[in-house]
């Protein structure tokens, strides 16, 4: 199963770029994952957040391509870190054959991407800024995979 992560805007903190990449690297042990950023559309200062969410909504979509879309939305199912390997070990053994995560924007995802995606995931109850959650993601996804692999990453 291929992994890809889309995230909206680049990220814009120095290190985290540097972090992101470094857990990417690790996950490729266990699995093929992409990240791929779609530019954040321009001159949206004149924009309202509804006109912002459907103009990235349209690049999410365009960007997503088959398989099954995941969101990353604090309205979604928070998950803990084993329960979380145990739905990626469902997916992998499931029809799928490329799984989407997505990170939107500031203000979240449109009606048009809420009705394609297969499901939504929070992170948290907390609200982390959508640069951070970039990184938090990336971590529970390597996180999960060695959960699934018996590594002593993750300690219970």
């Amino acid at each position: 199963m291929k992994i890809a992560l889309l995230f909206v805007g680049k990220t814009e903190s120095g290190y985290l770029p540097a972090a992101i990449a470094m857990y990417v690297e690790r996950l490729a042990r266990y699995a093929t994952a992409s990240v791929s950023i779609i530019p954040e559309p321009k001159h949206t200062g004149r924009w309202s957040e509804q006109e912002q969410k459907k103009r990235e909504g349209e690049l999410i979509l365009a960007a997503a391509g088959e398989g099954e879309l995941l969101l990353l939305d604090e309205r979604g199912k928070e998950l803990s870190s084993v329960e979380f390997a145990h739905f990626l070990s469902q997916k992998m053994q499931g029809t799928a054959k490329r799984l989407t995560f997505v990170a939107g924007g500031a203000y979240g995802f449109s009606e048009a991407v809420y009705a394609r995606a297969d499901g939504q995931i929070a992170l948290s109850r907390m609200t982390f800024s959508h640069q951070m959650v970039r990184l938090i993601f990336v971590e529970q996804l390597y996180r999960a995979f060695t959960i699934m692999s018996g590594a002593p990453y993750h300690h219970r």
